[in-house]
Order: structure tokens, then sequence, then C-alpha cells
């Protein structure tokens, strides 16, 4: 593939009837303007934000009272309210479908499988918002999960948020300390658990947790059916119930929706927490449901009927991202447990035989795919794939190349990067713009994205923060137990006065779109450059001899130097001629300064539950800090790899 040309355009019929098309026409006619291109109408999203976000609900069809006022303060971000006059219900939203058409799909590994129509849907809401109301759950009270992506979480989700509860969730696969570091501070009137689950074909069971989870939390326990005894599981524990004696007593009847503030808490998420206590995000109705209609139905092209994936599990984000499809009469495919049992096809003979119109994942996955050496070009029927999205790191440029040489020739790629902070995307695809090898397709509609030097000042050609400088709908209503504000504050606004700062080290492309160059708190600062730990990975992942890499800065002689950590794929031994083909390869492919001062090989590389890998806490062991809150990865032995290494003493 040529380098200057792109690796996709899209096409005449995309360019003039896409939903992104038809709602810049329509935009264009209602406040009589003439969008020359999408910068044009980007531009008009940011400056003139009443009105888009005004548009976007009226154009969607939002239910609910949206009021008179769109926006008021919209100069001052802490302080910024948008559409304050307006009451809706999220779960209200999501269930306006009815009938006998699939809302959900549901594959968990080999073992189980089932769907569930729209009405099926609608009446297990209905039975579950009763038993919920008979409990004595109500407006602002919080509902925890500890479940698999299953037909049944979303149906508890949408009950808790129908009556105006607040739902947290998190993946069963997280350990006891790790859900009660979050969801005790939330005080839970309602406890949820899976009594076991798949993984890599085998039952993981969870009965020792579950239980001592629940007698911490002394709250009701709902046990649902999935991979082990349900009825004894809820028998075992104190105020334990199965699903099944929940709903008992209760017939499905119409369905009662609590309509509420656009800013009433609808979720509380938790940040990774590997420097200490996760901080719990508290969304709102009202801005996660619009954010996540205007990502999906005009930068994805989401349309009522298409199937819509994501890889995710109920303790990343991008659940809650996925679950908003049903807004717009998706049908939902959820998947659970590991992507590559019985092997690295299995995903991929999903979306072939469900025909999946947008695959989401992340790059690792990507990656992890190409080193299989799997080639769904060649041996799926992806013919109904139109949108493959990539996050959770960034996609290196060789991933982009495996995607279109690999995977389908003329999908729509979109690499696209937010996170748990704004339950969304700053920046992500765009059907209008071409893809670019390596870089992510633009900022969203309605968001004032810009990359910032340390002075504060917008920069292009040279990489810096990657910053929002006016408010949006989806920023957190707060964190829970931060009552004045101290915490928000510190997160986001601390860097730049009355500016979101993300995070994010970044820079713009000469075509408009974006590279992500990793965390700024882990950029690398060798001989005081910046650099991000992304450009290393981009070079050293792409050798064959590497399954994954994960690089420090090393306080050293009173300046930093480079580490680089590589994990070796099966039977490969880091030999002097490996270590100098590294070197090599990063010193050409980015640049000399990149170089690492060591390269040391390790068994295991330590992860989030959602795949991140977590530089920082290897930064603390490798300095001898302690790592606060290991209970937030999905394998802290790991970490014990890097505890007191010879090689790093000289």
């Amino acid at each position: 593939m040529q380098a200057d040309r792109p690796l996709w355009v899209p096409g005449a019929e995309i360019l003039e009837r896409s939903p992104m098309a038809q709602f810049m026409s329509w935009c264009g006619q209602r406040f009589g303007r003439n969008f020359a291109d999408y910068d044009a109408f980007h531009a008009w999203s940011v400056a003139e934000r009443g009105d888009f976000w005004t548009a976007v609900w009226d154009f969607c069809g939002v239910v609910g009272d949206r009021g008179e006022r769109a926006l008021i303060n919209g100069d001052r971000m802490l302080d910024a309210r948008f559409f304050p006059d307006a009451t809706l219900n999220y779960a209200e939203n999501l269930l306006r479908n009815s009938g006998a058409g699939d809302a959900l799909v549901f594959r968990g590994e080999d073992k189980v499988s089932y769907r569930l129509s729209w009405d099926e849907l609608r009446a297990l809401v209905s039975r579950l918002q009763q038993a919920m109301k008979a409990q004595g759950i109500g407006k602002g009270d919080r509902v925890a999960a500890m479940m698999p992506n299953m037909p049944e979480t979303i149906a508890l989700m949408l009950a808790t948020a129908s009556i105006g509860a607040i739902w947290s969730s998190c993946s069963p696969d997280f350990g006891e300390q790790g859900v009660l570091d979050r969801f005790g501070q939330i005080g839970p009137k309602l406890f949820i658990a899976c009594d076991g689950y798949w993984y890599n074909g085998k039952r993981q069971d969870v009965a020792g947790k579950v239980g001592a989870v629940a007698s911490r939390l002394a709250v009701p326990i709902v046990i649902v059916p999935y991979a082990g005894d349900s009825v004894s599981l809820a028998g075992a524990v104190e105020g334990g119930v199965t699903l099944a004696d929940f709903i008992a007593g209760f017939e499905a009847k119409p369905l009662v929706f609590e309509r509420l503030p656009f800013s009433h808490p609808l979720y509380v998420l938790f940040s990774s927490g590997t420097t200490g206590v996760p901080k719990c995000i508290v969304h709102s109705a009202g801005g996660t449901l619009l954010q996540h209609l205007k990502e999906q139905r005009f930068h994805c092209g989401l349309q009522e009927g298409e199937k819509l994936f994501y890889f995710t599990t109920c303790g990343w984000m991008m659940w809650n991202w996925l679950v908003s499809g049903l807004a717009s009469g998706a049908t939902l495919c959820l998947f659970d447990g590991s992507p590559f049992y019985p092997n690295g096809n299995v995903l991929f003979d999903y979306a072939a035989e469900e025909r999946f119109a947008i695959f989401g994942t992340s790059a690792k996955y990507i990656d992890a795919v190409r080193k299989g050496g799997f080639t769904p070009v060649s041996t799926h029927d992806l013919s109904a794939l139109r949108l493959l999205t990539s996050t959770g790191s960034p996609l290196s440029p060789e991933g982009f190349t495996f995607v279109y040489e690999g995977i389908k020739s003329d999908v729509q790629l979109a690499s696209i990067s937010g996170g748990t902070d704004i339950v969304s995307c700053f920046v992500l695809g765009n059907p209008l713009k071409p893809v670019w090898r390596g870089e992510i397709q633009g900022p969203g509609l309605g968001l004032a994205m810009d990359i910032w030097n340390d002075e504060g000042q917008p920069v292009r050609g040279e990489k810096g923060e990657l910053v929002c400088t006016k408010a949006f709908p989806s920023m957190p209503v707060m964190f829970w137990n931060d009552p004045e504000g101290t915490k928000y504050r510190a997160a986001y606004f601390e860097r730049f006065d009355n500016v979101w700062c993300h995070g994010d080290f970044a820079e713009w492309t000469p075509h408009g779109g974006i590279i992500i160059h990793g965390r700024s708190d882990a950029t690398l600062n060798p001989g005081g450059v910046r650099i991000g730990t992304a450009e290393i990975y981009n070079q050293v992942e792409q050798m064959e001899e590497v399954a994954e890499a994960l690089c420090i800065g090393q306080d050293w002689e009173d300046d930093v130097r480079v580490i680089l950590f590589v994990r070796l794929s099966p039977g490969v031994e880091l030999t002097d001629e490996l270590t100098k083909a590294i070197r090599n390869r990063i010193r050409t492919g980015a640049s000399p300064r990149h170089v690492p001062a060591k390269i040391i090989a390790v068994a295991d590389i330590p992860r989030t539950k959602s795949g991140k890998i977590v530089e920082l806490a290897v930064r603390d062991v490798v300095h001898g800090r302690p790592v606060k809150n290991k209970e937030a990865l999905a394998n802290p032995e790991a970490l014990d790899l890097f505890a007191g290494l010879d090689a790093l003493k000289s």
C-alpha cells in the first residue's frame, strides 16, 4: 500500500446518503447554513453548541421534553449546563422499539447461545422494574452488578435506569478487593452477580468471591444463572435470591418510565485505579444518551436493524457505549469469554454468521489476530461489515495495514479514543473523510478538541496535550464522595484554566487527523525531550519475535533513561542479535532518541481488566514505590517480575 494514498475513501453513496451527510444537510436547511464540507460543519457544531445539540435531540427523535434552553453558562466548563429544563429517561429511549425482531443476540464462548426479541426484552425489564420497586429501590439509589456481558445484564441496567436509580457494573473476573474498592464507595441498595462464567473453555467459579463481597456490602443480592448453580449459591449467601425468584409473582405489563432532569445520574464508572482507590465518575442520563446517539448515528452511521458488536466486558466503558445502540433500533450482538477460544476465528465466525455491520474491538486484539496468522479476508464472508472500530490503545500503522490486507479491503477503519472520563470519544471515525494509515480520522461533532503545548498554545506539527476548550454534554456530573468537586477539578482542570486536559499525548496530522502517542503521564523525557510510548510500541511490536512490550522512564543520574521490557514469542530468547535488531528497528522507525538504554525480557506484562498495559504501576515498582491498588489488574502477580532487577542497577 502506498503511504501517500488513503486506505479507504467514502464513495458517492456514503457522501450523499449516510446519516452524517443527511444530518449535515438537515442542519444546513434548519439553521440557514451552507456547509461546504465536514470541517465547516464541525466548526459550526462547536461555535453554536446550543443549536447543534438541539439538532441532535430533534433529528434523533429523543423521547422526552427538551425544554426551551439548550445551554447555560456555556463559557464556564464547570458551570455549564445543557438542557437545564429538559426531562427524559434513558431506558425509555433505548426501549422505544417493540416486536419479534432481535434486540439482543448472545454467545458465551461455545457454551451458551440465545436471543431476546424486543418484546421479550421489554417484558423482562417490566418484571425487573416491578421487583426493584418492591425492594424499595428508587430514584438516586445505586444498583451494583458483577456480571458478564449477557442479555440479563442489559435488562437489569434498563430496569435500574427506568426508575431513576443509578447503575454501576464490573466484570466477574475482578478480585474480591477490586469489587469492594468500587462498589464499597457508592453504597448500593442491591448487588447482582452471576453464578459463574466461562473463560477459555473452562467454568470459572465465583461462589467464594460473591459470598465475601455480599457479606461486606450487606445488601440483598440477586444471583443470575449462567455457568454455575444459582439456586445453591443464592441459598448460601445471606440475603441471596435467584433471578427467577426475584421476579416471581410479577407479570409483564406496560413499562413505566421515570422522566428526570437531563443531568440526573445514570452511571457510576470507575477509573483503572492503579494509582489509588478508583475514582467514581458519575455520568448523566441526558449527556450519555445525546453523546452516544451522535457518535453511533452519525460518526458510525448506525441505522435501525443493523447488527452492532463490541468486544467488551461490563467493567469497560465500551459496554455502556454498546448498549446505547438500542436507542437507534440496532440489534446488539454480545459476547462473553475469550476471543481466542477455541481459536482466533471465533469472533469472525460470529461476525459472518450474524452479519455484523459494525465490529468494535481493541488494538491489542487486531495485533494478536495478525500475529496469530489469521486472515479473515480469505476465510470469512464479511460482506455485511462496513465499519471496524479500534480503541483501548493506539492502533499502530501496521495494524491499519493488516486490517485492509488481512480482514477486509473495503471496510472503513475507525481508530477511536476517549475514555471512561467522558463515557465516549473525543476523536473517532468520520464516514465523510478518508482513512489514512496510522491516523484517527478527526474530532467528534460538538467537541472543541485541540492539542496544546505546555504554554497553553495550540500547536500543529508537534506533539502536545489533548484538550477540550468548551463544555460538552457528556462531561461527568461529579465524582462520587467529592462534595466540593476537589477531585474532579484536580483530574481535568488543574493544568489549564477552564480547559479540559484529557491526559493524552497527541498531534494533528497534515490531513486533519490525530495520532495518539500514549498517556501524557507515561511519556518519556530523556534529555528533556517528550517521547510517547506508543511510538516505541509501534516499532517493537511489529517484530515477530516480540509478543508485547512495555516502556518506562527510569530516573537515572539526574536524568531519565528509557527502559524497554519485552515479552517474547514462544521459543524466542533475547540474544545480543535480537537486542541489536530491536534497537535498530526503533532507531530507524522512530528516532535515535527513542532507543532504549536497556532492553529486558520478562515473562509477562501487567494489564488492567480491559487489557491496557500499566506503565505507571511498573514505573512505581522499578523505583521501589508501592502500587496502591493491585486489584485493578488482571494479572497483578506480573508486577513482581519488575522488582529489584539487577539489570536496572547499572
